[in-house]
């Protein structure tokens, strides 16, 4: 890549429960604009949108930069070739961590995930599922001794999440950690528990 131009991130979002997460972490890449979006979507990932979000596969493809059908294998991030900062599923199902974790490259999002690992960027599955069997807690070792990171949208209760916007955007938050992107006002950080106490403190005392 030239100087000039933007570090891209793959973005996939496959058929798992948690679509929210890919359309907020892609709405949150698009406000920080640090970062070029190549987005993949499966089929399943598409009607669990529609069925929990209302929205057609259009809405999701409108924001990326660029899109790639999940068909089509000689697509540029099918390749080592062409360079990326890595790449997150989020929702991952367990179909595709399967796939991811045994090397069964069939479509576009498990081979492009299949190119992180083999060139060794980082690779987040954002594994969406409850609760795991031995294959699922197999497949997740299997990755990770790979180099993936196996992230879990797992609820912060100690940020006092007050909606559940507050509980996606603290994975988004801790997803654009992982690939070290600047975020503010995204998700609360910890800053220790002596300050948590005297915050909560100074608060009741102004009421």
């Amino acid at each position: 890549m030239s100087a000039d131009t933007k570090p891209r991130l793959v973005v996939g979002i496959s058929g798992a429960s948690g679509a929210v997460i890919g359309v907020r972490l892609l709405a949150a890449l698009r406000r920080i604009g640090t970062h070029e979006t190549h987005l993949i979507v499966s089929a399943s990932g598409a009607v669990t949108a529609a069925q929990e979000l209302g929205i057609t596969r259009t809405d999701l493809e409108t924001l990326a930069d660029v899109v790639h059908n999940v068909r089509d294998v000689g697509a540029s991030i099918a390749s080592g070739s062409f360079v990326t900062s890595g790449m997150v599923i989020a929702p991952c199902s367990m179909k595709t961590l399967a796939a991811v974790a045994n090397g069964f490259a069939d479509n576009l999002l498990t081979r492009a995930a299949d190119v992180m690992l083999k060139e060794r960027r980082r690779l987040v599955l954002v594994a969406r599922e409850t609760p795991l069997n031995l294959a699922h807690l197999r497949n997740m070792t299997l990755a990770t001794e790979m180099g993936a990171i196996v992230m879990p949208p797992v609820p912060a209760f100690y940020a006092h999440p007050k909606t559940i916007e507050d509980v996606v955007d603290h994975t988004v938050g801790r997803i654009l950690d992982l690939f070290s992107i600047e975020h503010r006002e995204i998700a609360r950080r910890w800053s220790g528990l002596a300050d948590e106490f005297g915050t909560r403190r100074n608060e009741g005392a102004d009421e």
